[in-house]
């Protein structure tokens, strides 16, 4: 195709901008990567983006939810106690801990796409290993490795981050939370198929071929523009904005592409600077105190499933539920789930899309701070109510709010986070973010599997007293992103 004349031009003036290091002659037109993300707008790459790179919550969430469907089989067949069940899990996330923060510091410096590509290929390796497990202790150390690589998943939402127009982040990232979802309710529904006739190893194979197949699709997607500029590629970030145009059918803004290298990235002082060191550290709380909550929440309702704790009572919903009695129970006395159980898992799985109008709203219209303290104030209060004595019904409904409300806190931080860190560490931000929140989610399983079968009103007033704590955390965040373009760096 033939170089039209303004195409022409740009690229001599890039040209000889970098050749000479010097400004732009005088009179003559530039424009930035925020500039020519909001002159293109919205359009088919975005949908495409959106489409590809959400579907990476589709493999991280059957790789995470894992855990909750297979830990009664794990359980019985290599007879475990509480505590060694709730480590499986506790070091999937020490894994997800440890990687986020290298992986964040990686992306930074070489590139998003990179280590996106780097962990699923990590992940799917890993995944399949743990399906050969000859033990606990090798079930646990390879389940690790798999978390680790999930922790690179989260270069995915800056991707899209970073190529959405400031009108619409508010709205197609929260939207992403149907992939989480699709992938939650998939491996709840192989489980109910697959455990119950060829067995758990077959099932983690199965749950192992989304992230497989999106290894296949991600040459689709480039690198970050803005992440291009920020080490002074400005060449492949003005070819990867005309690629976009052209797939939008818009134009690009006039002049050159003109924007400072910066060679300050991914720096671990940069969190602590005066700057942001109040909004690290706050937003560090929020991120532990959300994951304590949210895998809580997953964590317990398979717990209360599995040992049928209804009223606090061990054998009431066992009574109740004929398709739980004999058919459920293996030869050691675990007791494995049964039709009920999926259908209730599914149930309030459901209700993690259940808020996200309202989420949209509250994000875009409130502002992500107020809209997250408000959520937290109710995740509190719905851990509170589950004390309440009450049928199998209620319980499951109070479930499905506390599974709407937690993803509802999660795709707000997730998004506040990715907004307020500039680009030159904006990789990293989201990578301690990430591996701080692990921190709760390590503790979490301990407290919804051990603590809970000990003392039911403690474990529930612990984890609404953290969603508090988190509630004022977020409410007295110093930035508020809502309308705000994306830094560039500090």
């Amino acid at each position: 195709m033939a170089t039209t004349p303004k195409e022409a031009t740009n690229v001599i003036g890039l040209e000889e901008i970098r050749a000479e290091g010097q400004e732009p002659p005088k009179g003559q037109k530039t424009f930035t990567v925020e500039e020519a993300v909001e002159t293109i707008g919205f359009g088919r790459f975005h949908i495409a983006l959106f489409l590809i790179m959400g579907s990476t919550g589709v493999a991280e969430a059957m790789e995470i939810m894992l855990i909750a469907v297979v830990s009664p089989l794990i359980r019985c067949e290599w007879h475990l106690q509480d505590w060694q069940v709730a480590l499986v899990t506790t070091m999937v996330f020490f894994g997800y801990m440890i990687f986020s923060i290298v992986l964040g510091l990686l992306a930074d410096r070489y590139g998003r796409w990179k280590i996106l590509l780097l962990s699923f290929l990590w992940g799917a390796y890993f995944s399949l290993l743990t399906s050969f497990s000859p033990s606990y202790i090798w079930f646990v150390f390879l389940r690790a490795m798999v978390g680790g690589g999930v922790s690179g998943h989260a270069q995915g939402l800056i991707i899209k981050t970073e190529f959405l127009p400031t009108k619409y982040r508010g709205y197609m990232l929260p939207l992403s939370q149907v992939f989480w979802l699709a992938g939650s309710l998939l491996i709840i529904g192989l489980a109910s198929v697959v455990n119950p006739t060829i067995g758990w190893r077959w099932l983690i194979r199965i749950a192992s071929i989304p992230g497989i197949i999106l290894i296949l699709v991600f040459k689709f997607i480039p690198e970050s523009a803005r992440y291009n500029v920020s080490t002074g590629n400005n060449e492949a970030a003005l070819a990867t904005l005309r690629r976009i145009a052209k797939m939008n059918r818009a134009v690009m803004p006039e002049g050159v592409l003109r924007e400072p290298a910066n060679e300050r990235r991914g720096r671990f002082k940069d969190l602590m600077h005066p700057k942001y060191l109040r909004t690290t550290l706050q937003v560090w709380i929020i991120w532990l105190g959300i994951a304590f909550a949210y895998y809580g929440v997953i964590l317990a309702s398979a717990e209360l499933l599995e040992r049928d704790l209804v009223c606090g009572s061990p054998a009431t919903a066992g009574e109740e539920a004929g398709d739980d009695s004999e058919e459920s129970r293996s030869p050691c006395h675990c007791r494995l789930f049964g039709p009920s159980a999926y259908q209730t898992m599914i149930i309030s799985t459901v209700g993690e899309i259940a808020l996200n109008p309202l989420n949209i709203l509250g994000i875009n219209f409130l502002g992500r701070r107020l809209s997250l303290c408000i959520t937290m104030a109710f995740t509190a209060l719905f851990f509170l109510l589950l004390n309440i004595c009450t049928s199998s019904a209620g319980m499951t409904g109070f479930l499905f709010m506390l599974r709407a409300l937690v993803s509802a806190n999660f795709n707000t931080i997730y998004i506040y986070t990715a907004e307020v860190y500039p680009t030159t560490m904006r990789a990293l931000g989201m990578g301690t973010s990430g591996s701080l929140c692990r921190i709760g989610a390590m503790v979490a399983p301990f407290i919804s599997q051990v603590l809970m079968s000990a003392s039911f009103i403690g474990a529930l007033c612990l984890f609404a007293s953290v969603c508090v704590v988190c509630a004022i955390s977020a409410f007295t965040l110093p930035i508020e992103t809502k309308g705000r373009a994306l830094q560039v760096c500090m």
